[in-house]
């Protein structure tokens, strides 16, 4: 089931909006078949491993990390391959979280006489694909808040020499693995505030493979965003501005030229309505962002229960002063963060978990 799960991971950025899924096929104490999916060659891993396996599927134990598919999609049931191939013994690491096949792949398989066992490294199973369950279960993205941070609190070093917020906090190491993390998801997010304060690219620099763009959100109420900016400047049909301003102007159809898709969105107490920016982005497939913004963003996203799971980078760096604080959220659930893992990376500190229950069920 390790194996299974490393050959799921080779699916990262290939397969959304489908999970990612990895299959190994066991013999007589030998790996006969395997394989993981990929969007775009349609054919799920139990396919792809059945087919590298062949004749030598026949009495043999398939181990993979998601409950295979009873039900017609893009291609047919990966169950009825299963049985048709001669597959004795099936060993899944979770229930598939689609309820249109929730439990009915293990239930076909077992009245055709197959041995199924289910819920072996489930929780490692379960955090691989928590964005595609939290889609499948609300159709909105699951949201990751990211932060690199000072061990005071502060997501900017005072430096007078360059504008606030330009220079880096964390490491290269921490860096890297940020990429990683947009690497992993279909959407970053950030508020015009970042946009006007670092003048960031926000783009994908992992060098890793990905089916499709990632797509840079930018929430601008007053649609202040420059054709200038370096974000823009490298518009590749992957830039969406949400705004409450007008959309029959010059500013915006100079944006649009340029290649920026300019949405109109409502507001809620001012700012930019998170709820309706979440639902439209669910309904664009896009299963997971990670969220990288300033105080009133997070505090924002914090506050409205937005937030999935949150990842912080700590530096061991001092601010030494309140300038730019981690968020601006007098009112929001102060129940604790559950599953909380720390980790170092290169010098730096790394603490996540989960703002909600239904985030890791």
């Amino acid at each position: 089931m390790e194996h299974a799960l490393e050959l799921a991971r080779k699916g990262v950025g290939l397969a959304s909006p489908n999970p990612v899924v990895g299959c190994v096929i066991v013999r007589d104490g030998q790996i006969v078949g395997e394989g993981f999916h990929q969007y775009e060659w349609r054919e799920h891993a139990e396919i792809v491993a059945l087919k590298t396996a062949g004749e030598k599927a026949s009495g043999a134990t398939l181990y993979v990390n998601l409950e295979p598919c009873n039900h017609q999609g893009r291609t047919g049931p990966c169950t009825e391959a299963i049985i048709s191939a001669g597959i004795r013994r099936v060993v899944a690491a979770m229930h598939d979280p689609n309820p249109v096949n929730s439990g009915r792949g293990l239930e076909r398989l077992q009245a055709a006489g197959i041995d199924v066992v289910s819920g072996v490294l489930e929780q490692p199973a379960r955090r691989l694909n928590e964005a595609f369950a939290s889609w499948i279960a609300t159709k909105k993205p699951f949201v990751t808040l990211k932060s690199a941070l000072t061990l005071d609190g502060q997501l900017a070093l005072a430096n007078p020499k360059k504008r606030p917020g330009s220079e880096w906090i964390t490491s290269e190491e921490s860096r890297v693995e940020v990429h990683r993390m947009r690497h992993a998801s279909d959407a970053l997010l950030t508020g015009i505030g970042t946009v006007l304060a670092d003048d960031p690219l926000l783009t994908d620099r992992s060098g890793l493979s990905r089916r499709k763009r990632l797509v840079r959100v930018v929430l601008d109420s007053k649609l202040r965003i420059s054709a200038k900016s370096r974000i823009v400047k490298a518009v590749d049909d992957d830039l969406l501005v949400f705004t409450a301003s007008t959309l029959d102007s010059r500013k915006v159809r100079t944006l649009q030229n340029a290649g920026v898709e300019v949405v109109r969105a409502g507001t809620w107490r001012g700012v930019i309505d998170l709820a309706a920016v979440l639902t439209e982005l669910g309904r664009r497939e896009i299963l997971s962002v990670v969220l990288e913004a300033g105080p009133a963003l997070n505090g924002t996203a914090l506050a409205g229960g937005f937030v999935d799971k949150i990842v912080l980078f700590y530096a061991p760096k001092i601010a030494g002063r309140q300038g730019v604080p981690f968020a601006h959220a007098p009112k929001f659930d102060r129940n604790p963060i559950r599953d909380v893992r720390t980790r170092q990376v290169g010098p730096d500190v790394c603490i996540e978990g989960y703002l909600h229950k239904t985030a890791r069920n």
